[in-house]
């Protein structure tokens, strides 16, 4: 019996167009063979991206939250850009989105840094240094893949299946003396006034500044370093939560002093 062809890889183009259109990819496309080849068709889009128009900020961290990772498959953290036209910078601490420009969207509660300096080294201290402010935020991930079924290669290729980030208030970096106390907040993510999940920031990477450090770290292994003005979201504090319209989320922060969130869908 001959044995069957290996599924194609989506291209570039593909990918894009289930972005624009929020729309799953065809079910008979197959992963990208490893993570070189993910990061080389992320790349691609990226590029397409930038050339119709849209400016990268910073980046979006995702899978630091390691006890997620037997819910998904994938072992450790994945990366990719956020754009002008991702990110909402919200006036106080509510907000509202429509859903419908999203496949499969999920909710995650994360926190948020602003640089004022590119790190030049992963150390927790050093990459704390060049933070300039600090603040939550809600990314919305979405799946091109039906049922969020996906290996980490097509994670990567598919965006790092970034949607949007909603970036509440700003505080500056001396709200927290160090690397440390940023690891010892607490967070309550409740739906329509019920408690759906909570987290800790230490199990992002054990901190949101040493996965801001794991990202450093890998961009600086491939000879890439951060811009000095960078935004960059660090990974969700709990699961990922399905999001429907006519829904209202509330966030609420313990240990770190930033204001919790409220989001309604439409």
């Amino acid at each position: 019996m001959t044995p069957l062809a290996p599924s194609r890889a989506p291209d570039a183009e593909q990918l894009l167009a289930a972005w624009d259109r929020a729309q799953l990819l065809d079910a008979a496309l197959g992963a990208p063979p490893d993570l070189a080849a993910a990061e080389a068709l992320q790349a691609r889009v990226v590029a397409m991206r930038r050339a119709r128009g849209e400016r990268t900020l910073g980046y979006k961290i995702g899978f630091t939250n390691r006890s997620i990772w037997p819910l998904y498959g994938v072992h450790h953290p994945i990366w990719a850009p956020v754009y002008d036209t991702t990110v909402t910078w919200l006036e106080g601490t509510d907000g509202q989105v429509a859903l419908n420009r999203f496949v499969q969207p999920r909710l995650e509660p994360e926190i948020v840094f602003g640089l004022r300096a590119s790190p030049a080294s992963a150390d927790p201290r050093a990459v704390f240094d060049c933070i300039d402010w600090i603040a939550h935020g809600f990314e919305i991930v979405q799946s091109p893949f039906a049922g969020w079924k996906f290996d980490a290669a097509q994670a990567i290729a598919a965006q790092g299946l970034h949607g949007a980030l909603l970036v509440g208030p700003r505080r500056p970096r001396s709200i927290v003396a160090g690397p440390q106390e940023l690891a010892a907040g607490e967070l309550v993510l409740s739906l329509d006034g019920r408690e759906v999940a909570r987290g800790s920031t230490e199990q992002v990477l054990g901190g949101p500044v040493q996965a801001l450090g794991h990202l450093v770290s890998e961009l600086l292994r491939r000879g890439e370093t951060l811009a000095p003005d960078a935004i960059v979201t660090t990974g969700t504090i709990t699961d990922a939560q399905p999001m429907r319209p006519g829904q209202q989320w509330r966030s609420i922060l313990a240990g770190i002093e930033l204001p919790g969130l409220c989001l309604r869908t439409a």
